[in-house]
């Protein structure tokens, strides 16, 4: 699954895998809440769009799949022995909250939340990707496959989805626009050892 496929402007700096398998407990625990998250924030779109059977129906699966992916995360914390700590800040994801429109119609809401949920997909996509390639660890290598490719199928789901709320052209732009802002977002960020983003 290669940046351009994702559309990703800003490639992860190449240290952050290197980094990261030094720091895999650290890194399990972030992934872990992200996933949590990531479920969390499906079931706050189909409570707040159960009008829209398109919202229910999508997000529903996402939701089972993330949380599923949230319990096997944990299982690989303990297989190794690191322990299930606090969440951390996550400043990206604060961050690239500021990319999106503020007001707007219902419906005008719905196609930033999704687009923004596209973005997180996306990176985390590059990321599983990374650490696919990079670790030593053989079997987390391939639990990062897995991942990688479920969270590929993720990210496009978002896309379509906001283009049944918004002319595909315009939903191309913001994407666009969204693409181009995290790009700078990802620039500005120090590379971390206890954070999936």
């Amino acid at each position: 699954m290669e940046k351009h496929v994702l559309g990703l402007v800003m490639p992860t700096d190449p240290r952050w895998a290197n980094i990261a398998q030094k720091h895999i407990g650290d890194i399990l625990v972030d992934h872990a809440y992200c996933e949590q998250k990531a479920a969390t924030s499906c079931i706050s779109l189909i409570v707040q769009y159960s009008d829209k059977p398109d919202v229910v129906d999508a997000l529903t699966p996402v939701v089972a799949e993330e949380w599923n992916h949230f319990e096997r995360v944990l299982a690989e914390l303990r297989k190794r022995g690191f322990p299930f700590g606090p969440p951390r800040k996550d400043e990206y994801v604060e961050k690239i909250q500021g990319i999106m429109k503020k007001g707007g119609t219902r419906e005008e809401k719905l196609v930033e939340r999704l687009l923004l949920n596209a973005l997180i997909e996306a990176r985390s996509c590059e990321r599983f990707r990374l650490l696919w390639k990079e670790i030593d660890d053989r079997e987390l290598s391939a639990f990062y496959h897995e991942l990688m490719v479920s969270e590929a199928g993720h990210y496009k789901n978002f896309l379509t989805l906001a283009r049944t709320y918004a002319e595909p052209a315009y939903v191309e732009k913001r994407w666009r626009e969204f693409l181009a802002a995290e790009a700078e977002i990802v620039k500005g960020l120090e590379v971390r050892s206890d954070r999936m983003h």
